[in-house]
């Protein structure tokens, strides 16, 4: 006896008789547009298990041949997962850097448990996105939607590998929410990354999503799960507030991974700096102690075609104030740019104020 027979008895035995029809429908309309997404993009979503090796210095041993003593050093294993989403027909999947960086070896588990070595085709810690390939061909991927057309209050799922339970049923998980914010910018970070634009959700996202699809009730990914907030720190539990990179951000990435293997930020501009104190400005007659002084310009670098000059003082960067050259590298950073872009510099030149645009050149 089938299922759709049992629960038809089971109405007979409560007095309560339906038509096949009738049932049929009653069935049919537990589907939804939640349920239909879930479906459409789960065989899409995969675990992704990290091995890395690490080494310790344990302790100082005598030398039993030579006499002495040296560091005696212990190789072990940490393990770590996270979530992924399969982008292409030729296995590539989107992750979070955070979730492959250091890697020794990275399995990935495809929605119904095979499992396959993958190789890390790139990894930008900037951005927080990794691009991997698995060795399949034909297999399903997820629709990528449009992260510009979000609106607050709209259906969000996030779906995964939370704590591990995609080895329990070889199948990832869903939770769902609402688009709770968008564009929220919480500039350079402890680790190196830089969450700009990044979409908020209050759908529950947990220590094993990271790096899994946040999708709308469409079905197409609208971003890459990354982080929550909790109470205390950013390793508990989910309070319902997390949140995703946006997809169209992670698409120009990964394309950009996928073509060079890396986003090339190792720029040069030629151009060296130093802090403005009370001693240069009463010394060059500066109007303030804001900003940092162009010490010294290579012969045909980007900064010398940008027209600046020895002596000329950086105000701002972007219309961002300036008052030290890490505060230049922060603009840059969290502005996400690269070799080859361009910045606005607003500089004070003989006593007057002057804008320059300086193009950030690759270093050879």
């Amino acid at each position: 006896m089938n299922k759709n027979n049992i629960l038809i008895s089971l109405f007979i035995l409560f007095g309560v008789l339906y038509s096949q029809e009738e049932f049929e429908a009653i069935v049919n309309s537990r589907q939804n547009a939640i349920s239909k997404a879930v479906e459409k993009v789960s065989p899409s979503v995969v675990g992704i298990h990290v091995t890395q090796l690490k080494r310790q210095r344990t302790r100082t041993i005598l030398d039993p041949f030579w006499g002495g003593f040296f560091p005696h050093t212990r190789t072990y294993k940490v393990e770590s997962m996270g979530s992924g989403i399969i982008v292409s027909s030729d296995g590539y999947v989107i992750s979070n850097a955070h979730v492959t960086q250091d890697a020794h070896e990275v399995i990935v588990t495809l929605d119904g448990g095979q499992q396959y070595n993958a190789s890390i085709i790139g990894q930008d810690e900037l951005t927080d996105i990794s691009l991997l390939k698995i060795d399949i061909t034909g297999f399903p991927h997820a629709p990528l939607g449009n992260s510009d057309d979000l609106f607050v209050g709209e259906w969000a799922i996030a779906i995964g590998n939370p704590l591990g339970l995609f080895d329990v049923s070889n199948k990832p998980t869903a939770t769902l929410g609402i688009i709770s914010g968008l564009h929220m910018d919480f500039g350079l970070k402890e680790s190196g990354s830089v969450y700009q634009d990044m979409i908020q959700t209050d759908a529950s996202i947990n220590q094993g999503n990271s790096g899994g699809p946040l999708v709308n009730s469409l079905g197409e990914v609208i971003g890459i799960n990354t982080f929550i907030m909790t109470g205390n720190n950013y390793s508990q539990g989910s309070i319902g507030i997390g949140f995703a990179i946006p997809i169209n951000m992670v698409k120009d990435i990964a394309e950009e991974l996928k073509q060079h293997g890396r986003v090339e930020r190792n720029f040069t501009t030629g151009v060296h700096v130093q802090k403005v104190d009370p001693f240069i400005q009463r010394y060059l007659k500066l109007p303030t102690t804001k900003g940092v002084i162009v010490t010294d310009i290579e012969k045909n670098s980007s900064g010398a075609r940008a027209g600046l000059e020895t002596g000329d003082v950086i105000l701002e960067v972007n219309e961002r104030l300036i008052n030290s050259r890490d505060d230049i590298l922060r603009v840059i950073d969290e502005s996400l740019l690269k070799v080859g872009d361009e910045i606005e510099l607003k500089i004070w030149h003989n006593n007057e104020v002057q804008y320059k645009i300086l193009r950030l050149a690759e270093r050879r």
